[in-house]
């Protein structure tokens, strides 16, 4: 069974500026003809890597609510330039919304269990232009 990383998306306003910012990461990739994914890099490597891999995603905390989920598709330690240990969490392109689920701030990321991870929303046709605050709204009133 595969695991979760959770993180907080900071600086992002909602799930419309996360996905902004990884299609502007996957269209410098294409440019540079690299691989359309973005990478988040943190200080700590998750040393339950192979569980991540095996299926697992980052699960993103915007405006204190789980609200969505990249795939990870692999893990990488390198040095920075000022002589840093980093970790480079490389993520899918594509961002998927979950049901929103409220989570208090913490630093760094958490481990996140697949039966304690939020359902993905499925928005079926059209859906996918409906406004954060309707779709967490909905979401809330338990019509998604």
């Amino acid at each position: 069974m595969s695991l979760n990383l959770l993180k907080l998306c900071v600086g992002a306003t909602g799930i419309d500026d996360l996905r902004e910012w990884v299609s502007r990461r996957a269209m410098a990739a294409i440019a540079l003809g690299q691989e359309p994914h973005s990478i988040h890099t943190t200080r700590m490597t998750p040393k339950r890597r192979d569980e991540l891999l095996e299926g697992g995603s980052l699960y993103w905390v915007i405006n204190g609510q789980i609200r969505a989920r990249q795939t990870l598709l692999d893990i990488a330690n390198h040095t920075d330039n000022q002589g840093i240990q980093r970790c480079d969490l490389i993520l899918g392109p594509q961002v998927i919304d979950t049901v929103p689920v409220p989570r208090k701030p913490f630093q760094g990321w958490r481990y996140l269990k697949p039966e304690d991870a939020p359902r993905d929303l499925d928005f079926g046709d059209g859906g996918d232009d409906m406004p954060d605050d309707l779709r967490a709204e909905l979401a809330e009133l338990g019509l998604l």
